[in-house]
């Protein structure tokens, strides 16, 4: 059981996983960081001397800390911008695969699509030249 556990955690998925969720926490508290420390006190000051994590209302006994959830929705759309910068560069790398090799081609007496590999048309029973004529 002790070496079925160590292929499974020593698996690539599973490794790289491990590596994402670890570098993601560092990440957001770097945002959480900047949002927090540098952001939202300059966003204060332009808006009079406001502290943002000190912003709530009291409804009954109930504190709703809005100021904080607006940090939280500014935290959350700095990680989703730099996340979706990452991908999109990710994707630009990648090479797209070869095309494939054509399937069919057209019969040059009726033009019905046919398969590659076909000597006569199934559909004019013509006779073709031969089985590599492409279209």
């Amino acid at each position: 059981m002790l070496k079925e556990f160590r292929d499974f955690a020593m698996r690539g998925n599973v490794l790289d996983l491990a590596v994402g969720v670890i570098i993601g926490g560092a990440f957001g508290k770097i945002v959480g960081s900047l949002v927090n420390d540098i952001i939202m006190p300059i966003v204060g000051l332009a808006m009079g001397g406001v502290n943002f994590a000190e912003l709530s209302i009291t409804v009954g006994g109930a504190v709703i800390k809005w100021g904080s959830f607006i940090q939280a929705v500014i935290d959350f759309i700095i990680i989703a911008l730099v996340i979706f910068m990452i991908i999109k560069a990710a994707n630009a790398n990648k090479k797209a695969p070869p095309p494939a090799e054509p399937t069919t081609k057209e019969c040059p007496h009726c033009f019905t699509v046919i398969p590659i590999q076909a000597t006569r048309c199934p559909n004019c029973t013509s006779e073709l030249n031969s089985a590599k004529t492409k279209k």
